[in-house]
């Protein structure tokens, strides 16, 4: 009999401590949790916070807090990859309008780049020249600004912007424009206005603006390039060689197909 009460002791106080061993396991699990949601929680708040104090500036302070934050890394990124970093911020301000799109608050996204078909990272819908466009999804705006240099610096169409001069904002603007980032006919007169009104050619090393007379000859250049045609030519051909697409050919001389004459004279 004392064997038997014995026995069930033993077997009493083991499973008391089995279920007491598993309740403290347990806990931790619940904690780790709810520490979870309160993470996410703080995020969002935050987040929204961030999206407040954009918000309930005037676009001229947006502006100047936009320029005070991110002309470092513009300037960083110029040292490295010889984009003026006045274009590079007047870029951010325009095409963000200056941090204050929903593309910039929601995904970082300060430059307006879309998805293409190399991109593996996170993605976002927009509605743009399109609806329901893929833009690229960065972690933080310095993500964005990187990922801007490698899109200029590893695309061929962009090639001839970095044989210009890098204090010369203005053929720069043109550049961008011509070899097709942007869609607006006006992107360089946004870009070059942005430029000179906050004097960003100061982060080029520039002690003063491009005068008027000069920017006036460059965009003479820029709009009034013509092109020979050679045998052996085709709008293919002459399309990757100044970085231009056939459509923006056909559109500037108005042509009705791909034929094309030894000797005529073509707009680039």
């Amino acid at each position: 009999m004392k064997l038997i009460s014995i026995n069930k002791i033993i077997i009493s106080v083991f499973i008391l401590s089995f279920t007491t061993s598993c309740s403290i396991i347990k806990f931790p699990f619940k904690a780790a949790k709810n520490v979870k949601k309160s993470i996410v929680k703080k995020k969002d708040k935050s987040n929204n916070q961030y999206e407040r104090f954009i918000r309930n500036m005037s676009s001229e302070e947006r502006y100047k807090w936009y320029i005070r934050t991110y002309s470092k890394i513009a300037v960083d990124q110029m040292k490295k990859n010889k984009i003026p970093a006045s274009i590079k911020l007047a870029q951010g301000l325009v095409e963000s309008g200056a941090g204050g799109s929903n593309l910039a608050l929601k995904s970082n996204n300060h430059f307006g780049i879309k998805c293409h078909q190399e991109w593996r990272g996170k993605k976002v819908y927009h509605d743009d020249d399109e609806k329901d466009e893929c833009f690229r999804k960065y972690k933080n705006a310095e993500e964005s600004y990187k990922d801007h240099s490698e899109f200029l610096t590893t695309r061929g169409r962009y090639s001839f912007l970095f044989k210009l001069p890098n204090k010369d904002y203005v053929k720069w603007a043109n550049g961008l424009k011509k070899a097709g980032y942007a869609t607006d006919p006006r992107y360089p007169e946004k870009l070059i206005t942005v430029i000179e009104k906050y004097k960003l050619w100061k982060f080029d090393g520039s002690k003063k603006q491009i005068t008027k007379s000069k920017r006036s000859r460059d965009e003479k250049s820029n709009n009034d390039s013509n092109y020979v045609v050679k045998k052996g030519d085709t709008l293919y051909s002459i399309s990757k060689k100044y970085n231009i697409s056939i459509n923006e050919i056909k559109k500037k001389n108005k042509l009705k197909n791909d034929q094309l004459n030894i000797g005529q004279r073509l707009k680039i």
